[in-house]
Order: structure tokens, then C-alpha cells, then sequence
């Protein structure tokens, strides 16, 4: 990031003003990606999604064997986790989200694709754990690295790995199911380059999913 402001800065004056304003700048695109966690809000829908559970489905069933292979690998010290899930609902964040809170994995960050989210919606979500790519960047998803909405993207990603927060990548944009969508890629670029440039030694890359009998 600060490479980029430099870059941008050169034949200006580097007074406190441009600093304040490159600073506002960033804290703008890092607002668009991510919100702070409320946990208040967060045992709120955890409660709802329980009476939802109920009224929509006859019964959810819990792979016991397969959840304790998640808990192996979340055993493993210093390795962040990146769980990788195909896209079936829109309920598919939320539950997967409930599932590994429940199971004191933590409350992952989730990646919300390009489906169109009123801000209402979108500050909601991103309480919950979601993350977004830069406006910018869902309008030409091409090139990451285009500019500052590139280098903060990839810098918070970088973070969130380094700090072993879960993430959940979903590699679908239903309806399209089985094609890997742009924003997957790019989130799976991010994660591949953090790990190549040295910010994180190593990922453990973890398959999850969650089928229906009818897709809500």
C-alpha cells in the first residue's frame, strides 16, 4: 500500500495534507471490504437461523465423521485455514458460517460474490463476517492488481491469514453451478500470492459443502 501511495505521491508535495487524504482513501476501500464483527448481532442470527432451520427443512444432518476432520485440521498450530465450498443457496454462508461458530472454530470471513446487495443488506453481512471485493474491482475484476482498491485488498487478505482467521471462499455463483466464478478467482489469487510472497509460511485448504434434497 504504502508503495502504491508513493508511486501516486511522486511530484507532489509530501505534506500532512496528502497524507490525511491518502489515509481517508484507504480507510474508504477497507471499509467497502470488510466491517468490524458484532457479537451481539451475531448470537441474534444465530438464534433466528435456528427457528429458520426448523420451519424450512424436516431435518439437517450433521456429517460426524467429517466435522471431526475439520476440528483435526483446526488443531493444527500455525497454519490459517481456508475452507473452499461450493454454492448451492444463499443460505449456504449463513449456515456454514453457524456451523463453525457453534463448533468454536470462530467466526470465519466469508466472501460474498458479485450478487447485488442494497447497503443495507451489505452492512448487515459484513457484521456477520462477510467480505467484499472493492467496488472497483467488481466492475473490472480482470486485474487485482489495478491501483490502491488492489494493494488494500491485498494487503487485508494477507492479515486475515496472518492473524488465522478462518476464511470461506465459495467457488460458485449459483444459479452457474460447477463453473469457477471471477470473484473466486480473484479471492483464490489473493490467498495463492500471500502465500507465495512469504506473509503466511503455508494454508490448509479444506473442502466443505452442504447439499439438499430441494434447494431452498
Amino acid at each position: 500500500v504504502r508503495d502504491v501511495t508513493t508511486g501516486r505521491s511522486r511530484g507532489s508535495r509530501g505534506d500532512s495534507e496528502s497524507h490525511r487524504q491518502w489515509k481517508e482513501k484507504i480507510l474508504q476501500i477497507l471499509a467497502e471490504i470488510q466491517a468490524p464483527l458484532s457479537l451481539l448481532l451475531l448470537r441474534l442470527c444465530n438464534w433466528a437461523l435456528l427457528r429458520l432451520l426448523n420451519r424450512l427443512f424436516l431435518s439437517v444432518q450433521l456429517h460426524r465423521g467429517q466435522l471431526e476432520m475439520v476440528l483435526r485440521a483446526a488443531r493444527m498450530p500455525g497454519v490459517p485455514l481456508v475452507f473452499l465450498s461450493t454454492h448451492k443457496s444463499q443460505l449456504d454462508g449463513l449456515l456454514l458460517s453457524f456451523l463453525l461458530f457453534s463448533q468454536g472454530m470462530g467466526v470465519p470471513r466469508v466472501t460474498v460474490g458479485g450478487q447485488v446487495c442494497s447497503p443495507r443488506l451489505r452492512a448487515l453481512l459484513g457484521r456477520l463476517g462477510g467480505i467484499f471485493l472493492p467496488s472497483r474491482l467488481e466492475r473490472t475484476p480482470s486485474n487485482p492488481d489495478e491501483g490502491l482498491p488492489g494493494a488494500v485488498l491485498a494487503t487485508y487478505v494477507e492479515e486475515v491469514l496472518r492473524s488465522r482467521q478462518p476464511l470461506l471462499i465459495f467457488l460458485e455463483e449459483p444459479p452457474a453451478a460447477l463453473r469457477l466464478s471471477a470473484p473466486a478467482r480473484e479471492w483464490l489469487a489473493l490467498v495463492y500470492r500471500a502465500v507465495r510472497d512469504g506473509a503466511v509460511p503455508d494454508v490448509l485448504l479444506i473442502p466443505v459443502g452442504i447439499a439438499y434434497d430441494v434447494v431452498p
